[in-house]
């Protein structure tokens, strides 16, 4: 077996042991259940999710935008370099800034965002019982208040937790088999081990995220087990389907529908990260700067590991 061909194989198991056994601790381990944590132990897992919030925050920005946005720039440029060689042309360069100079990796990455808010809100139109108006929201946890001193105030709709999980598994899916193919892709032992540390590095805190907000929404364990199963799977897919690919065979246009698809998954990423996660976690009003120290925490770590990932 060539060296270069272990190691990536040996990269293929490492990223699938390490996304397993992250994103199922939270789930197999009944101390992370929120709903029968009380006292110091529903602090701690407040404090925990708050930084997972951090991660996903940090994540969503120092990695999945940063890289949707530089592969999306980077195929546009080579799109209108190979468009100008093949007609010919040399003195068009304004026309050719101006189609450069576009904001299109935002573009994409804010139609990621507006298709998943589109969904959502087609599906509370079609099933209108399953919104509740902030008000009978209140007055329901109002009550609770009375009852559990230690609850949460207003969280996100129930029924919208289990959507927006569904909605970051599959972004996040989406992110990790371009990683697993970028892996796949490297033409040396040492880049490719070098480029799968990166990506252990943070992925393995980002899926215990994952299991703990699939955790927290309520979601059944063998459901939940099958999707972190099923987000496993996706990096040594992606690397698998890089080994597959001849060395320097790359249609025109894969690169560019690559990039737009990863720019989507941005988009979605920062929906649910925005709406879903960072609201649910500092929805209650007890220890605000503790939890805004883990938010910090969280996504400082990911601002770290951008370094080198």
């Amino acid at each position: 077996m060539e060296p270069l061909l272990g190691a990536k194989i040996g990269c293929l198991f490492a990223l699938l042991v390490l996304t397993l056994v992250c994103g199922l601790i939270p789930i197999c381990f009944k101390w992370f259940q929120t709903a029968t944590a009380t006292g110091c132990h529903r602090r701690v897992l407040s404090f925990l999710g708050c930084t997972s919030a951090g991660v996903f925050l940090g994540a969503g920005f120092m990695h999945m935008t940063a890289e949707a946005l530089e592969g999306i720039k980077s195929e546009i440029q080579n799109l209108v370099i190979q468009n100008r060689t093949k007609s010919g042309r040399h003195s068009d360069d304004g026309a050719d800034s101006a189609y450069m100079d576009y904001p299109y990796g935002e573009l994409v990455i804010s139609l990621g965002f507006f298709l998943v808010f589109f969904l959502e809100s087609l599906a509370l139109q079609c099933c209108p019982g399953a919104a509740e108006t902030p008000e009978a929201q209140e007055q329901e946890l109002g009550t609770a208040h009375e009852l559990e001193p230690h609850s949460h105030g207003l969280l996100p709709s129930p029924s919208r937790g289990p959507f927006r999980a569904l909605v970051l598994l599959l972004s996040l899916s989406f992110h990790s088999v371009f990683e697993g193919l970028a892996v796949g892709l490297q033409l040396t032992v040492a880049s490719t081990v070098q480029l799968c540390l990166a990506v252990l590095a943070h992925k393995g805190i980002v899926v215990f995220g994952v299991g703990l907000r699939l955790v927290q929404v309520g979601t059944e364990s063998r459901w939940a087990m099958l999707s972190i199963l099923s987000l496993a799977l996706m990096s040594p897919l992606g690397l698998a389907v890089g080994l597959a690919v001849p060395q320097g065979d790359s249609k025109a246009g894969q690169g560019l529908a690559q990039a737009v698809l990863e720019g989507m998954a941005a988009g979605t990423f920062l929906y649910v990260t925005f709406l879903e996660i960072l609201p649910r976690e500092l929805a209650s009003p007890e220890a605000p700067l503790a939890k805004w120290s883990c938010v910090a925490a969280g996504f400082a770590f990911m601002a770290v590991i951008a370094l080198w990932a």
